[in-house]
């Protein structure tokens, strides 16, 4: 029998061609949950057991799911972004489930993404757009982006990339990452400075970090309130590092002039205060996915399965490197 290899998100069934082959030539078979949303838990519960690695997008791999799935033979988690924070990689690695991402895949999609949302707030996109399809002609002088101050926080691959868009639109960039590649900053006119210089100074705060402890909710009340009222913020990271009553109540009490937001504390994000401001733009965690993104992403988390049930330990792309032992002791 033929070890099976869960692809798990919907909107990859359609592109088989794109990863299929480099699993199928490793000897596995593919096996599509046949649901038109992301899965649940309980879905999971249901779907992993028995396949030996899983394609993953942002489905919620808990610990009470790896626990399940390694029991019957779960090998891989191979995510088909850049992102792990839906995967419990301390239950990954107790369990001997090696988990990998797709590191260089999307940057540019999510630097695009992120320059959409600092355009369409500094030119009220969404305010012209729904006035004249109201019937109303609704011109008004717009906001430049040229000659403002961007502010990356997180300088990884993204960062690097937003950064870079910034420079090409004629902002001053600035920038805070405790793992900053100093001399790639000084290279590129990256001005590295603490945190809560880049909340004073620039006039767009750009998130690019990663969902960690010490980032949960560093965007909070204090760190709001040292930004100037005509300042923006872009969050295409992950809800979870902004506090969100305490954005609604800078946005709504127009401590800060806007938002763009793609992503969410809970998503979909349902009954969120913030969908009632008409300062806010929002999208739905599309940053990183575009089509070439989407393929990209995609191929190299093929592979990875690939290259793990025959063998081959790709280093660059296991986020657990930790597993490695427990992993090949499971044959």
């Amino acid at each position: 029998m033929k070890p099976r290899v869960l692809i798990a998100p919907a909107p990859l069934q359609d592109i088989e061609h794109v990863y299929g082959p480099a699993i199928t030539a490793a000897g596995a078979e593919l096996v599509f949950p046949g649901k038109p949303h992301q899965l649940s838990e309980a879905e999971l519960l249901e779907v992993l057991p028995g396949c030996v690695a899983t394609l993953a997008g942002s489905e919620p791999y808990t610990r009470a799911v790896i626990a399940a799935a390694a029991a019957k033979g779960l090998k891989v988690i191979a995510r088909a972004g850049v992102g792990y924070d839906a995967v419990d990689l301390a239950a990954a690695t107790e369990h001997g489930v090696a988990v990998t991402f797709a590191p260089g895949t999307n940057q540019e999609s999510v630097a695009e993404h992120t320059f959409t949302l600092i355009l369409a707030l500094a030119r009220h996109l969404i305010r012209q757009h729904n006035g004249i399809a109201a019937g109303g002609w609704p011109r008004q002088t717009n906001r430049p982006i040229r000659g403002t101050v961007l502010g990356v926080l997180g300088l990884g691959r993204i960062g690097k990339a937003v950064a870079r868009v910034g420079r090409n639109f004629g902002m001053t960039v600035i920038g805070h990452d405790p793992y900053a590649d100093s001399a790639y900053c000084a290279a590129n006119g990256i001005e590295l400075l603490p945190m809560d210089d880049v909340f004073r100074r620039a006039d767009w705060v750009s998130l690019h970090m990663p969902m960690l402890p010490e980032s949960r909710q560093c965007v909070n009340a204090r760190t709001l309130g040292l930004m100037k009222p005509t300042a923006f913020l872009i969050n295409t990271a992950r809800g979870g590092v902004v506090c969100e009553p305490d954005l609604f109540d800078a946005l709504k009490n127009n401590r800060i002039a806007g938002a763009g937001l793609d992503v969410f504390e809970n998503e979909p994000p349902g009954a969120n205060p913030l969908l009632t401001l008409d300062n806010v733009v929002m999208t739905a965690h599309t940053a990183g996915v575009d089509l070439l993104s989407r393929d990209d992403m995609a191929r190299a988390a093929g592979e990875a399965i690939a290259r793990l049930i025959t063998g081959v330990w790709p280093a660059d792309w296991v986020v657990n490197p930790a597993v490695k032992a427990a992993f090949e002791s499971r044959g």
